[in-house]
């Protein structure tokens, strides 16, 4: 790559000059494309969280650039948090410490820059909106909004039309018509998303006063209703199918590859169940997958291979590891710890126990942020099959050499695309090279002062020089869900990919968002490389009742393919056996 900057890079804020990829790892693992990144991100998703920050009091629209945005950033197309940015929710809220949000966003990462005050940090007149903002917060046990946006997003999928019927400027038209509610689950993700740091936040506190530091994740576990855990109850019943019937079993033993059409071909009553049950699951679920923030990346509905991968696995486990019954033991640990915690707290004094009150209520902004972003991925992937069906026509005339290809594109040369689509087509596959070259890189995990390093100074993916981890040893991480098991360290790098993960196996991820939960039922515990107190993947493996530690620095290259660890994820620990 000639360039040391990739073309839809921004300019760092020079107001908040720090970014950091902790949670961004999540949302984006890879580069984004660029379709994926102007039209989804920098035009949609964005906009909504600025408009969505500055709803919580702890922010004002005037404080950030019109373009690029500031509250995120890209560089070298990967997605950046901007820290500096975060900050202000626990710098204008008297409930948060820095140091909380920290510990929530990064667990214990060694190299966090340290906070600087800045002249325009305290925003006092913004006291009211923030204060009423919080009200609703320690308050709201429900959020009508996100169940009308739910109803909006599904009839987006109900009503889809013929997209092989439309033509090219009907299609790019039904993008266009999208955006805004985009814009507008942004918006609600971005609420969601930053208030749900406040009640681990305050449990903290509260853990400190009575002496137990394990207090926040014990009492946010089994919290339920969490929309991301909703596909992986649903592949379990399918896996239970499977279990129960000897021609489904034969099928799967075959290989998910052509097992959809080996079941089609099956007279078996089973066969013709399951399939049923499968193009359910795919309608209301296929807007799931790995990577599922980026345009361009497969999904369940685009490769159904993904989601059977997965259903192939948990089919191994006993039904007594289900994890409704998994979510039902915590929920009712968690009713307990409650009662035991409020005594513990009321002799202290009735402002602590306001607190705590207020944080178990505001534990349902994890929930909530779960089904916000339930919401929005929903509304991205029907523009992303807009743009695949975009990308096919466009390959089978010739105009493009891979339908891939089109999410090469930015969201402003749509138009002229559709006007003159061989125009584009050597542009978008030198980018396409040029982006592959991308995925090389390791992006620095921090962006600090505004210094964004040449794209030829960024490492290069591999395994970095770090020691095994010897037997005997204890690796740190931060608590994600309680419990303790031993069990077999499988590496899984890519849950589209997975080993032949089997009850007994611990699987050791570099990172995991919620469209990798399903391969948790596969397992008996998870243990991560990074991620903080509210990272989606925490969320939804208690919702699963799986022992989960995270932030345990380079675990998938210092804990050996094949050794004997156990998992405590009460106390964030990891020991090799």
């Amino acid at each position: 790559m000639a360039s040391e900057q990739w073309l839809t890079d921004h300019e760092p804020s020079p107001r908040w000059p720090h970014y950091t990829r902790a949670n961004a790892g999540e949302v984006l693992p890879t580069p984004a494309s660029p379709l994926g990144q102007t039209y989804a991100f920098d035009h949609g998703i964005l906009v909504g969280f600025q408009v969505g920050a500055a709803r919580t009091g702890f922010y004002e629209s005037t404080e950030w650039r019109p373009s690029p945005p500031e509250i995120c950033g890209f560089f070298g197309g990967y997605f950046y948090i901007n820290l500096a940015n975060v900050r202000m929710q626990a710098v204008r809220n008297p409930a948060v410490t820095i140091e909380q949000l920290d510990l929530a966003f990064f667990g214990d990462h060694p190299d966090v820059p340290p906070y600087t005050p800045h002249p325009d940090d305290q925003k006092p007149h913004l006291q009211p909106i923030a204060d009423a903002h919080m009200a609703f917060v320690l308050g709201a046990t429900e959020w009508p909004q996100l169940l009308v946006d739910r109803a909006t997003v599904n009839a987006m999928r109900s009503i889809r039309p013929d997209l092989s019927s439309l033509s090219a400027a009907q299609l790019v038209a039904r993008a266009e018509a999208i955006l805004p509610t985009i814009v507008d689950l942004g918006d609600r993700h971005m609420v969601a998303s930053s208030s749900s740091g406040i009640a681990p936040g305050m449990l903290a506190a509260v853990a400190e006063a009575i002496g137990d530091p394990s207090i926040p994740m014990r009492l946010l576990a089994g919290l339920g209703d969490v929309d991301s855990a909703a596909p992986s109850y649903a592949m379990w019943e399918m896996s239970r199918a499977v279990r129960s019937s000897t021609a489904l079993s034969a099928a799967f033993d075959e290989g998910v590859s052509d097992l959809l059409a080996r079941l089609k071909q099956s007279g078996d009553q089973s066969a013709a169940d399951f399939l049923q049950d499968f193009d359910a699951f795919l309608h209301s679920f296929g807007s799931r997958g790995p990577n599922e923030w980026e345009l361009s990346a497969q999904t369940w509905e685009t490769d159904p291979s993904i989601a059977l991968a997965a259903i192939d696995r948990i089919r191994f486990q006993d039904d007594d590891e289900a994890p409704q019954l998994r979510a039902a033991k915590l929920a009712a640990q968690r009713e307990a710890l409650v009662e035991e915690v409020r005594g513990k707290v009321a002799p202290l004094g009735e402002e602590l126990l306001g607190a705590f009150e207020g944080a178990l209520v505001g534990g349902n902004m994890m929930v909530f942020r779960e089904r916000a972003k339930t919401n929005l991925i929903k509304a991205l992937h029907e523009t992303r099959m807009v743009f695949r069906e975009l990308g096919r026509r466009s390959a089978d005339t010739g105009d493009l050499a891979d339908p891939d290809h089109i999410f090469m594109l930015t969201h402003d040369e749509l138009a002229g695309f559709v006007a003159n689509p061989a125009k584009f087509s050597q542009t978008l596959a030198d980018r396409w090279a040029d982006w592959e070259e991308l995925w090389q890189l390791e992006p620095p995990f921090f962006i600090k002062d505004g210094v964004v390093p040449p794209l030829s100074s960024w490492a290069k993916k591999g395994k970095p020089d770090v020691e095994d981890a010897l037997q005997g040893e204890v690796l740190t991480g931060v608590p994600g869900c309680p419990g303790e098991i031993e069990g077999t360290a499988r590496i899984v790098l890519d849950p589209a990919d997975p080993p032949d993960l089997a009850p007994g196996d611990i699987m050791v991820a570099p990172l995991t968002d919620p469209a990798w939960t399903p391969l948790f039922m596969a397992v008996d515990g998870v243990v991560v490389n990074v991620g903080g107190q509210i990272s989606h993947a925490i969320i939804v493996s208690r919702e699963l009742g799986l022992p989960c530690v995270v932030s345990v620095t380079d675990a998938t290259h210092r804990i050996p393919e094949g050794a004997r660890i156990r998992v405590n994820g009460g106390d964030g620990t990891v020991t090799i056996l």
